[in-house]
């Protein structure tokens, strides 16, 4: 059993929030984007589930300014996998297949990686 804090649901929500903001601006959200973002009804909410992730490690302050959250923490990858991440990881193998595929076969399994087909891929090389 681990002996590392786990953030809820809620809580793990609200640290890929910050994460991806973080990552897209250069700063880090004020309480009222992430109550907009996440539809909390109101910035109490926020400070909440902020309180519980820096007393669990996954986030800190760097001052007392509004924008000043940071990630500290990672949580184990099992527990959190960005839904824009898992897209642009997907999209990156595609290119990366369709580029360096020379023959319609491999044109073929690529279309059978992504579309799940459970035909599977037409053999077209005889």
């Amino acid at each position: 059993m681990s002996n590392s804090p786990r953030a809820t649901k809620k809580q793990q929500e609200l640290l890929e929030f910050v994460t991806g903001f973080i990552r897209e601006h250069d700063y880090g959200p004020s309480y009222r984007e992430i109550m907009r973002a996440l539809d909390y009804k109101s910035v109490s909410t926020v400070a909440a589930h902020v309180e519980g992730l820096i007393a669990k490690g996954f986030l800190a302050r760097k001052d007392k300014s509004a924008r000043s959250l940071e990630v500290v923490g990672r949580m184990a990858k099992s527990e959190i996998v960005s839904e824009s991440a898992i897209v642009e990881a997907l999209n990156t193998k595609l290119k990366e297949a369709v580029l360096t595929a020379d023959d319609k076969a491999a044109i073929e399994r690529v279309k059978y990686l992504f579309t799940g087909s459970l035909q599977g891929p037409q053999n077209t090389v005889e």
